[in-house]
């Protein structure tokens, strides 16, 4: 017969690995308005969280602008206003941040965008299509990398500091297609919105 006193209770904390592409925007109104600093500093308290935390889960980062460009989390320091441009390019943001994500093996995979305005350019060959305000022809070529991305299990979970009219109605759309989530924020509580979210998720998921 078994008793109480012939179980042993051993308590483990479970952990769903997760694979994550975090898109901060770099362009010229990011700094004009002071939020990339703010989403500087987030990227690489996540950088730190994940590592610390949750080494199984996998984190890029990638800075768009006209173009887009995965960075190391530990360079993001060093990034100043010196590297600023005009021009919004989701389109080849979200293509690289796919192609990273393609390459984890794991079921959970989320693209966390920052930004503050819709976007203004796209790729067209091998150059970049600039416009302000938005040409109908980007707004295209972004949604079908929303498209592919939402074809792929990939969800895109966006943080914005502009709820101006256009910005607002392009995230709503894209929101709409993807089944992701919105949260409008400022610089001060970025990082508590984004940090909080990202451990919840976690624990929803273990749960």
């Amino acid at each position: 017969r078994l008793s109480t006193q012939d179980f042993e209770v051993i308590k483990t904390e479970g952990s769903t690995r997760t694979a994550t592409v975090l898109m901060l925007d770099q362009s010229l109104s990011m700094f004009m308005g002071g939020y990339f600093q703010a989403a500087k500093q987030v990227a690489m308290a996540m950088d730190s969280l994940i590592k610390t935390r949750y080494p199984k889960d996998i984190l890029h980062v990638v800075v768009f602008s006209r173009r887009a460009r995965e960075i190391k989390g530990k360079d993001l320091i060093y990034m100043s206003s010196s590297q600023r441009e005009q021009g919004t390019n989701y389109q080849d943001a979200l293509r690289m941040a796919r192609k990273l994500l393609a390459n984890q093996n794991c079921n959970n995979k989320e693209i966390i965008l920052v930004s503050d305005g819709e976007p203004t350019a796209h790729c067209e060959g091998q150059g970049v299509y600039f416009q302000y305000p938005s040409s109908l022809r980007t707004l295209q070529m972004t949604m079908r990398e929303v498209r592919a991305c939402t074809s792929q299990g990939i969800i895109i979970n966006t943080f914005m500091f502009d709820d101006s009219p256009f910005f607002t109605s392009f995230v709503t759309q894209m929101t709409r297609l993807n089944k992701g989530r919105v949260f409008f924020s400022d610089p001060d509580s970025l990082g508590e919105y984004l940090l909080m979210d990202y451990m919840t998720k976690k624990h929803k998921r273990i749960g």
